[in-house]
């Protein structure tokens, strides 16, 4: 019996199946990068999504299948791990699920999704719920290709979109380790007031921007207690995990940043236990998106 599904994104299947086994969960078996366990779902860091309510079903044919599927509910993704030609059969069976690029910023689809792939040619699995709203985890965007000096902004938009929040016109921002000035670039294109902290200095495009100031310093001589409140506090630092917890735990104990959303970077070896630290800070999302590479992403919502 599979108890719940955990879909790590590629490259990332270690580090997800090491922090089920700290959480006490085993994996029966991986199917492609979905980690099939026999217990119960656990909140976790390494997968895009969990697969919630994972139901083993007899697929006997490609009709019998996509009638089992739409008699559950109407929307479901494609995990497509293997038997590709039987599962594109099902799929086009099933009302189309339109997995459009999000217009940042557009909040997450509200519809609901269930998840299901093949295990083998007569064998469904299919989960009618999973923690994500987009297919396989994966938030896509109209890229931007000319305006920021990197493609960090990518990461950034999906971290916001999954809080479901983000700066607002006239909202101030401090931008740490914010050099070349992709997320800067993100914030001000919002309307928000920015500063860029950095020893570098921003690009001349980024610097520029309406909104935007810059403190050439660095982001870890700032003592939040004499500085103004702001309503976000960002960090794209490249940093040790323990190092950024104390910065962030600082902003928080002084009270300064009523919102908080940090990369965190793992230099060598995921630290697991940092993660679970950050997990572990009041109000705390933590999660590994399509957009990160070897890092997580925190972010901390207030009122």
């Amino acid at each position: 019996m599979i108890g719940a599904a955990y879909l790590a994104a590629d490259g990332f299947e270690p580090d997800l199946a090491e922090e089920l086994r700290r959480a006490g969960r085993t994996i029966a078996a991986w199917h492609g990068r979905l980690a099939l366990s026999p217990e119960p779902p656990v909140p976790v860091v390494w997968a895009l999504e969990t697969w919630t309510d994972p139901r083993e079903l007899p697929a006997p044919s490609v009709k019998a299948t996509a009638d089992a599927l739409r008699g559950m509910q109407r929307n479901w993704a494609l995990y497509a791990a293997a038997h590709h030609r039987r599962a594109a059969l099902i799929e086009d069976r099933l009302p189309p699920v339109k997995a459009r690029p999000l217009v940042f910023p557009e909040a997450a689809p509200a519809g609901h999704l269930g998840a299901w792939t093949l295990l083998a040619t007569d064998r469904l699995l299919a989960s009618p719920t999973k923690t994500s709203p987009f297919v396989n985890g994966e938030v896509r965007f109209v890229e931007d290709k000319a305006g920021p000096p990197s493609r960090a902004y990518l990461k950034l938009w999906e971290a916001l979109t999954r809080a479901g929040r983000w700066p607002q016109p006239g909202e101030t921002c401090l931008d740490l380790g914010a050099a070349p000035g992709g997320w800067t670039w993100a914030i001000a294109q919002l309307g928000a007031q920015v500063t860029a902290v950095d020893k570098a200095p921003l690009d001349p495009a980024v610097a520029a921007m309406p909104g935007v100031s810059m403190r050439q310093e660095s982001a870890f001589g700032l003592d939040p207690r004499d500085m103004p409140a702001v309503d976000w506090l960002f960090s794209d630092i490249i940093c040790y995990p323990a190092r950024l917890l104390a910065l962030v735990r600082r902003w928080m104990e002084a009270g300064r940043a009523r919102h908080v959303c940090c990369t965190i970077k793992f230099q060598g070896e995921t630290d697991h236990a940092a993660c679970a630290e950050f997990a572990a800070l009041p109000g705390a999302m933590v999660f590994h998106g399509a957009h990160n590479k070897h890092e997580a992403m925190f972010v901390r919502l207030g009122a």
